[in-house]
């Protein structure tokens, strides 16, 4: 029963007044600005490619990364985690979901919560290389794909395990949530950057992708409806709700996996907190801190957030390093 009944944190900085602050101010002003990275690009089958951006110290063990909606590489949360680890010494592959790595993808399709392939293709070129040990690693849209990912087949020995956080563990759930007055302000935002991608993608495939009327979209239900369900071969947003959503597979789960979602996050609904799930299971790990935010878990001191310090303690405690 792996239900972790209290958390090991316990409140933000004093300036961080609730779940907004908690979660905007990190990713407004958090930055990392050490040159970290060097990008290996993977040319996939299909026709189109995913950058991947490493940081290689000659390890054994390597931590996979894998970033938000509307995320890359270089979001504060993921060079924190690549710096952090890196120092501890593991190899690291923070991989860019098609479209985000600076560079706009080339097939009419792009990315989404659910698209575990392209993980898989980052994950099975990582293991190429060698390595006796990886850990994946997931923040918000990238925690969902590494829980599906994981439940969806039995995986590779050298896979051991993962730590996810501010997971989206039912997409319908979090969607409504987004809808929530208060919280609408994250799904415009998104929507913005998303409706961007779409008029580009018009330009490249006039014949597949048709941005008129894209500026009067209101919310995710109407996007998913448009965009992401026909580009990504689903017949509709409840049919993308349901096939892509993660919450399914943690029963099947079958290694170590931690999942750290804060109460008070303003982008998950009461289904994202599987708790029943964790009581029934040997491998998932539920943590529900009272506060953090979404992808916020700072704390009071420079440097790493909760983030890394819990990521740190869980590989000790499952894996001895």
């Amino acid at each position: 029963m792996p239900l972790i009944a209290t958390s090991r944190y316990k409140a933000p900085p004093f300036y961080m007044f609730n779940e907004h602050w908690e979660t905007v101010i990190p990713s407004l002003f958090f930055k990392v600005r050490d040159e970290l990275y060097t990008r290996d690009r993977i040319e996939l089958t299909d026709g189109d490619f995913i950058d991947v951006d490493w940081v290689r110290n000659g390890s054994n063990k390597c931590m996979v990364l894998s970033h938000g909606l509307e995320g890359d590489a270089n979001r504060y949360y993921m060079k924190r985690s690549a710096k952090y680890f890196a120092e501890l010494g593991w190899d690291i592959a923070a991989w860019n979901c098609r479209s985000c790595s600076g560079e706009m993808n080339r097939l009419p399709r792009f990315y989404h919560h659910g698209d575990t392939p392209d993980l898989h293709t980052v994950v099975k070129s990582v293991l190429e290389k060698g390595y006796q040990e990886v850990f994946l690693m997931g923040y918000s849209m990238g925690g969902s794909m590494v829980l599906k990912y994981l439940g969806e087949q039995t995986r590779p020995a050298e896979i051991i395990g993962a730590a996810v956080f501010s997971v989206p563990c039912n997409l319908r759930d979090s969607a409504l949530q987004l809808r929530v007055p208060k919280n609408r302000f994250y799904e415009q935002r998104f929507l913005k950057k998303l409706i961007a991608k779409i008029k580009i993608k018009a330009e490249q495939h006039p014949d597949r992708v048709d941005a008129s009327k894209v500026d009067e979209l209101h919310d995710f239900d109407e996007f998913h409806d448009r965009y992401t369900a026909p580009l990504h071969g689903f017949t509709s947003k409840e049919d993308f709700f349901d096939q892509a959503t993660c919450d399914q597979y943690l029963h099947v789960i079958d290694r170590p996996v931690l999942i750290v979602n804060a109460a008070n996050d303003p982008m998950l609904g009461e289904k994202c907190y599987p708790y029943e799930a964790a009581e029934k299971s040997n491998s998932v790990f539920l943590e529900v801190p009272a506060k953090g935010g979404h992808v916020g878990f700072t704390l009071k001191r420079k440097g790493p957030s909760y983030i890394e310090q819990r990521t740190y303690q869980f590989l000790k405690e499952q894996f001895g390093h």
